[in-house]
């Protein structure tokens, strides 16, 4: 009979204690594994943030680094754009060996700057200047103005085209680069200033400078650029042909017309030749001095109060005629065709193009107006069609505002090629933009406020100014023959300190003497032009009957 062995209760309870307590050994080994391995991921997570935190710092670094390089690039690119490249050194010297140019400049004579002036009589006579024979192979007129319609808002174009149509007078207008072709083989001194390039009697009028003085001066430098001083003096010698002929003038009355303008550029050339420098760059023509130079009472009291009403209108009157409320925001009002807001302007974005565009134009100011500049916010902007010659072209009008009732309007115009440009060998300016405000603020007595220029997100060129202050339009079409030639003077007087801004009055007046002589030949040129103008005009009427190009008639 087999035993059966009794466990003892006492080693069984040693055993399992044992037992319990090798597990509870291992699971504090374990537990302290684990805090060592978290102490570890913890340390690593620290060292992980530590390094993020570097490397935060050193992308902040590189960003701050990289604001300071775009800054200092934006800088770079403003002080390129708000300093446009000079005209080439040289450019506006004498075109002949002048012996007092070896001299240092306080032993130069006035003297013999009007002695080289005489000189230049000899290769290009006074008498000379009377002549116009058009081109053997002269471009057909139509074809000319087809290629100047090149690259302007297709759908302008035939407003362009009915405007000229209207009448010769209208087609000279918008013809200046005819005309520049026309006057390139035309006898010349040789001697460069910058000129306006579109200089007819209608691109003059009386303003508001900076200094609300209200002065009298060319308006419109759509084609400045340097070119012989000839060529502003012949198409303002056509200029006031034309419009005397179309105003019903006989020709004898257009060519005293003609003779005025030339004798009041050699008028004010010899007071500028006889001034010092400075006396004669600070020059010009008051405008209570223009009115004075009528000789209609009437016509005098006329101009005053065309100049009281232009300096009573406001910003705010000029709200009321081109804007309104739109709800809470202010809009330019649309009056198509003329002022509208085309449709790709209202796609996403656009609106940040403008901004950019206006921060562009913003840098080509001199800083103390960009802290003007600054106090505005932009509204709304619109296209707007003005003139002639400048239909189809990029114009537009800004609304901006600094505070409830005080807007300002900028008109945005675009800057094509000058079309003198294909007809001189002076390469200058770094945009169009460029050339038009560098000639303004080197022609006119004093320039516009706002006067600036951009390249804008399309890369169009433009330049900026006010729309409208205290601007002065002369009334031609109402003029009499006497009032006519008091006005072509007065045109003369301006023209000529415009181009002592550049040229050397001494050395032009010298060349020009009393004026008569040169004053006959531009009559005598001014009468053969008009013919040409009159037969280009029948033109365009004809290329209008023929299909070659179609017209849009404004209120027909």
């Amino acid at each position: 009979m087999s035993k059966t062995k009794t466990a003892d209760p006492g080693k069984t309870q040693a055993a399992r204690s044992q037992d319990e307590a090798s597990t509870g050994k291992a699971e504090a080994k374990q537990a302290k594994a684990e805090t060592r391995r978290a102490k570890a991921e913890a340390k690593q997570a620290k060292a992980e943030a530590k390094q993020a935190k570097a490397d935060a710092k050193k992308a902040k670094a590189e960003a701050k680094k990289a604001r300071a390089e775009a800054k200092q690039a934006k800088a770079a690119a403003a002080v390129a754009a708000s300093a446009p490249d000079p005209v080439p050194e040289g450019a506006f010297a004498p075109p002949i060996r002048v012996a007092y140019l070896d001299k240092p400049a306080h032993l130069r004579t006035r003297r013999e700057r009007q002695e080289a002036g005489r000189a230049l009589r000899v290769a290009c006579p006074r008498e000379a200047h009377a002549e116009y024979r058009p081109a053997a192979r002269r471009r057909d007129p139509v074809q000319q103005l087809i290629d100047s319609s090149v690259g302007r808002i297709e759908h302008l174009v035939p407003i362009r085209y009915g405007r000229m149509a209207a009448s010769p007078f209208a087609f000279f207008r918008g013809a200046a680069a005819i005309m520049a072709a026309d006057l390139e083989p035309t006898p010349a001194t040789g001697q460069i200033v910058q000129a306006c390039g579109d200089c007819h009697l209608l691109n003059f009028g009386a303003f508001a400078t900076p200094e609300r003085r209200v002065i009298f001066d060319i308006n419109d430098f759509d084609e400045t650029h340097p070119a012989p001083w000839e060529w502003d003096l012949k198409r303002l010698a056509a200029s006031f042909a034309i419009a005397s002929l179309h105003n019903g003038d006989s020709p004898g009355e257009a060519k005293a017309a003609v003779r005025a303008a030339v004798l009041g550029y050699a008028e004010r050339l010899a007071a500028l030749a006889a001034m010092p420098t400075l006396q004669a760059w600070y020059d010009s023509v008051d405008d209570e001095e223009a009115v004075e130079a009528f000789g209609d009472k009437a016509v005098q009291h006329g101009a005053r109060k065309l100049r009281a009403k232009a300096m009573a209108r406001s910003a705010d009157v000029e709200f009321h005629k081109l804007a309104q409320d739109d709800g809470d925001v202010p809009r330019i009002r649309d009056t198509p065709p003329l002022i509208f807001h085309p449709d790709e302007w209202r796609v996403p974005g656009f609106a940040d193009q403008v901004r950019a565009d206006v921060a562009a134009y913003r840098d080509s100011l001199p800083p103390e107006r960009r802290v003007l500049l600054d106090r505005y916010e932009l509204a709304d902007v619109a296209m707007k069609v003005v003139g002639v010659g400048s239909v189809g072209t990029i114009c537009g009008v800004a609304m901006l505002f600094a505070a409830e009732d005080d807007p300002l309007f900028l008109q945005l115009k675009q800057a094509r090629p000058s079309v003198l440009a294909p007809h001189v060998n002076v390469e200058a300016y770094a945009t169009e933009g460029a050339r038009v405000v560098f000639g303004q603020r080197l022609m006119q007595a004093s320039s516009d406020l706002f006067l600036g220029h951009l390249v804008s997100a399309q890369g169009t060129h433009l330049y900026v100014r006010q729309l409208r202050d205290v601007k002065i339009k002369p009334q031609v079409e109402l003029y009499r023959p006497g009032t006519m030639c008091d006005y072509a003077r007065l045109t003369g007087w301006a023209l000529a300190r415009a181009h002592a801004r550049s040229g050397d009055p001494a050395l032009l007046s010298g060349y020009v003497g009393g004026g008569q002589h040169l004053a006959d030949a531009l009559a005598d040129f001014a009468l053969a032009y008009e013919r040409q103008n009159a037969a280009d005009h029948q033109a365009l009427l004809q290329a209008l009957r023929d299909g070659r190009l179609e017209a849009v008639f404004e209120g027909a």
